[in-house]
């Protein structure tokens, strides 16, 4: 089957363009005017419309078993909304159980992820240390294609990766040319605050973001880029969500460090004034971590977004409904962590990006697909509309609008963090694999139809890495001549 999208204006990262883009076999075959192709090729009009690459999600959680309950979105629905929103691609995260192998967890994960619509790819996170771990690593990365694991430096007595196992982490994925990525909140703090409020009778969804203050992020994030400085590894920082974080960033760009950051239109647009109302359930739907911040932190991550010190939108995609959030409602510490956003992440980011100025469609482009492409390698067959991309395209109308509501979204969960918004811009026509999959609000998603991707270690840039690296160490320096 073949498909030609006639009429659009190509936005790529780096430049806009007018074209034709004609996909063959599940690639872009050819990118230009008045484009001569094959007889029966299905078109596309895109007249008046942006033809950008499908947007990457380099953050979501679905089908997740956590706080004694499993999200409610599986693969399938949540990579359909993606699909319904102009997003073709996710990046999930494979997170074993203290003392299970990182392989058992990983074909768990992708036996789930079988049904998947779209596209996707998996971090692997590491919770625990030991030989196997160091080992399952290595086969995760030369076999398997996985080049990125995650740490949760939260979530005490659970999931929480200390600093001893920071430390081996970090060096055995330098030796694999793999990236390291963190959740940035001292996890002892968050316990400590937690069992004081709670000890004050503070216990309903309030104090959530009182357990989880700036400060407790901002310290994490600076320990995390330490880490990695001392190591000599570059790092992933995931969902900044506040000013302290985004500080620590800026430092360590400034100072020359391989530092990335993830932001999430919620902490961009959402405030903590949600977690006072006094409805229990609205409240409770709102609760994530990091929390959402008072509204002083927004203006700075936007500017770390127009700046380039924060790189990557993602949605930390992990749904939970009422019922589930319920288990929490004489305790915060105990309501499921999570929101929704796959769907809406785009179409919030360009009224609230694009519509008002702060970014360009060639610097949307760039946070919603391109740099999650080229950070996580997989750059340029994601990310570009290219000669022998994937054919995995948005066609987005401008003019587009719709009030976004769980009513009508496609998310399968109760409650939407941006209920009520107005957005104007939204895809009319997405593609994946050069297959209409959302034509003008009609979904036609496939179950099972989404490939693994398997993505690239970095190993050529990682061994000059790890020479500067062990030109820094103490011990290094010792043995230097004179």
């Amino acid at each position: 089957m073949s498909l030609i999208i006639r009429g659009g204006t190509v936005v790529n990262a780096d430049r806009q363009f007018r074209a034709d883009v004609y996909c063959a076999d599940g690639v872009i075959k050819a990118v230009g005017e008045n484009l001569d192709v094959p007889a029966g090729a299905q078109v596309v009009d895109a007249g008046g419309q942006y033809v950008m690459p499908g947007g990457i999600d380099p953050h979501t959680h679905m089908q997740l078993p956590f706080m004694g309950t499993v999200a409610s979105e599986d693969f399938y629905s949540g990579t359909a909304a993606a699909m319904a929103g102009g997003t073709t691609t996710i990046i999930d995260f494979v997170i074993p159980a203290p003392k299970q192998r990182l392989m058992d967890a990983y074909r768990q994960w992708r036996e789930w992820a079988e049904k998947s619509a779209s596209d996707y790819s998996f971090h692997v996170a590491i919770t625990w240390w030991d030989q196997s771990v160091h080992d399952d690593m290595g086969t995760l990365v030369r076999e398997e294609g996985v080049n990125s694991f995650k740490h949760f430096m939260a979530y005490k007595g659970a999931i929480m990766a200390d600093d001893e196992i920071m430390y081996q982490s970090f060096r055995r994925a330098l030796t694999l040319g793999a990236m390291p990525t963190v959740h940035a909140e001292n996890g002892e703090l968050v316990f400590q605050l937690q069992r004081k409020l709670l000890a004050e009778c503070i216990t309903g969804p309030e104090g959530h973001p009182l357990s989880r203050p700036p400060a407790a992020e901002g310290e994490a994030a600076n320990r995390a880029i330490r880490f990695a400085e001392v190591i000599g590894v570059p790092l992933y920082i995931v969902h900044v969500s506040c000013k302290d974080a985004l500080d620590e960033i800026i430092r360590a760009r400034n100072a020359g460090l391989r530092v990335y950051g993830e932001v999430l239109p919620g902490h961009l647009l959402v405030d903590d004034r949600v977690y006072r109302n006094p409805d229990f359930t609205f409240a409770a739907a709102h609760v994530m971590s990091p929390p959402f911040r008072a509204k002083s932190h927004q203006e700075a991550l936007w500017q770390g977004l127009q700046a380039g010190h924060l790189q990557t939108t993602a949605t930390d995609h992990c749904c939970f409904c009422a019922e589930q959030k319920a288990a929490g409602c004489d305790d915060f510490s105990k309501i499921p962590n999570g929101c929704g956003g796959v769907e809406d992440r785009m179409a919030v980011l360009w009224t609230h990006g694009v519509n008002t100025g702060r970014l360009t469609p060639e610097e949307f482009v760039a946070i919603t697909s391109a740099n999650a492409a080229r950070i996580f390698n997989l750059y340029p067959r994601k990310g570009s509309i290219s000669v022998g991309a994937d054919a995995d395209i948005v066609v987005w109308d401008p003019n587009a609008s719709k009030t976004i509501s769980a009513k009508t979204h496609r998310q399968q969960v109760d409650f939407n963090i941006f209920e009520g918004m107005q957005v104007r811009g939204l895809p009319s026509h997405t593609i994946s694999q050069g297959k209409l999959t959302w034509v003008q609000g009609e979904l036609r998603a496939e179950r099972g139809a989404g490939r693994y991707l398997k993505r690239p270690a970095y190993t050529s840039a990682f061994a000059a890495l790890e020479k500067i690296a062990a030109a820094r160490t103490p011990t290094a320096v010792a043995r230097r001549p004179g």
